[in-house]
């Protein structure tokens, strides 16, 4: 619902109210690696009371159209935007996801996923040299490096469990299940 309606008055208390909370968001968006410009872009689009074209956020946000279109692209990589179709309009349109739930799902399994892949690839390959390695020591006169071999393995092997724990934590999150454990507060 628009402000246009309301006093003057009662129009500068909702617009105060509504910058401190779009502060907020801005400031907070480098958790999912979002400059403090694109957070503010988002706290627009979360209490705009319809889509807006990239010439509607430059004009709200006094920006350059290539600074909003680079901002709403990464929005949408992050799926905390989506590009919506009106009947009628020749431009794109953008809205803020209000499924936060859904928005930090995405992005937790979007960005982990990758670096819990790599990194326990990284490992295995390295617990196998490892292994070789320890295999392949004369025992007595490589009892030094056995211990250091035994020691790596060890602390890579702990490593491995963690990743291999972070890649269930993730799959409770991309198949829903973590509401199960952690319920959603509905409001």
């Amino acid at each position: 619902m628009g402000l246009d309606h309301l006093q003057e008055e009662q129009q500068e208390t909702v617009l105060r109210i509504r910058k401190r909370v779009i502060e907020a968001i801005g400031r907070n968006m480098d958790l999912y690696g979002v400059t403090l410009s694109t957070g503010h872009l988002y706290g627009l689009l979360f209490f705009a009371d319809k889509p807006m074209t990239l010439d509607d956020m430059g004009r709200e946000m006094e920006m350059s159209k290539t600074s909003m279109s680079t901002g709403v692209r990464t929005l949408l990589d992050l799926k905390m935007v989506n590009k919506v179709w009106s009947k009628g309009s020749r431009k794109d349109l953008y809205e803020v996801e209000y499924d936060w739930h859904q928005t930090f799902t995405d992005y937790f399994v979007i960005k982990w996923r990758k670096a819990v892949e790599s990194n326990l690839q990284t490992l295995r390959k390295s617990i196998e040299e490892l292994n070789r390695l320890i295999r392949d020591s004369d025992e007595q006169a490589d009892a030094e490096l056995l211990q250091i071999l035994m020691e790596d393995k060890k602390k890579m092997l702990q490593a491995e469990a963690y990743y291999k724990w972070l890649d269930r934590l993730i799959d409770t999150m991309e198949d829903e299940e973590i509401y199960k454990l952690v319920p959603r507060e509905e409001v």
